[in-house]
């Protein structure tokens, strides 16, 4: 038995789902991605400490996926072992009167909708975001001029070496697509969503309202991982690639959306490679014609 069908034994024996050689472009809202060594399912903190301890005894590295909406893996897959949240990781509970406790693996869909639920303000902007809650901590994830750093009072995680912890506040070091954990070496698994009393028709309103925009603008039929490229200072992305006559610009299956220039879409069969090229040809075209270098926000892994 080699390391990583140890891990995968443990695993199972806490209950965890575990599959070897998975492909990941069944993980990632891109449709992109070779096979990672082992796949985790893991529903608990408890069991994931475990895994944690016991990969960083075996020098596996662990990575922590959530809805796989800001990713681009690689062609060749991920090394060691990936960790999926489900079970007790998806919750959505109130806390007190004005906060929500979220497990990790929580779609923002699913934590939108229960504060509209209970008539709470604050996370609007987010409907519509197609990533998970500890991917959007991650990254500190945003839209129409918010992001979740403005709402998020505490992360919990657990470390490399299985122990558990938690950032408040200034610990979680948010800054625009960063936070504290935007280096590696932890899984978030839990975060704390203060917001405040609203009502419930104006909430269910304003979310309706952008999601409407979101179809309007976005290539939300076709996969992609979302906006590529961070918004450079004083400019759009997404008008600097149009500006610079890119749009629909195609190396293999892949795309410059025709109906956002900031987007780029997988036409069928794209690869990691052909993404990965035509962000080469954006990226030096607009520095040339524009002087603006622009700077990925989709995370390039494996």
């Amino acid at each position: 038995m080699n390391r990583i069908e140890e891990l995968g034994s443990l695993a199972r024996s806490l209950g965890c789902e575990a599959r070897y050689g998975e492909p990941m472009s069944r993980h990632t809202t891109f449709k992109i991605g070779g096979p990672a060594d082992l796949f985790l399912t893991v529903e608990d903190r408890p069991s994931l400490q475990k895994l944690c301890r016991r990969a960083a005894e075996l020098e596996i590295p662990v990575f922590p996926l959530g809805n796989g909406s800001n990713l681009l893996v690689s062609d060749e897959g991920i090394r060691g072992a990936v960790v999926s949240f489900g079970g007790g990781f998806r919750r959505v509970e109130l806390c007190g009167e004005t906060a929500l406790e979220c497990g990790a693996g929580a779609s923002l869909a699913a934590v939108c909708s229960f504060a509209r639920r209970c008539a709470l303000t604050g996370l609007e902007f987010a409907w519509g975001i197609p990533g998970s809650a500890g991917g959007a901590a991650f990254m500190n994830a945003g839209a129409y001029d918010h992001s979740v750093s403005e709402v998020i009072a505490a992360c919990s995680h657990v470390a490399r070496d299985g122990k558990a912890g938690i950032f408040r506040g200034e610990e979680l070091e948010f800054g625009y697509r960063h936070s504290a954990y935007s280096g590696g070496g932890y899984c978030i698994t839990g975060l704390r969503i203060a917001l405040r009393h609203g009502n419930r028709e104006e909430i269910s309103a304003r979310m309706e309202e952008l999601y409407r925009r979101r179809r309007e603008k976005q290539p939300l039929d076709l996969p992609s991982a979302g906006s590529v490229f961070k918004r450079p200072k004083g400019h759009f992305a997404g008008a600097l690639i149009e500006q610079c006559g890119l749009k629909g610009r195609r190396v293999g299956g892949a795309a410059v959306s025709g109906k956002h220039a900031g987007f780029i879409v997988n036409l069928g069969g794209a690869t990691c490679e052909d993404v990965k090229k035509l962000i080469a040809v954006i990226r030096q075209t607009v520095l040339r014609q524009t002087g603006v270098r622009l700077e990925c926000e989709v995370r390039m892994v494996g």
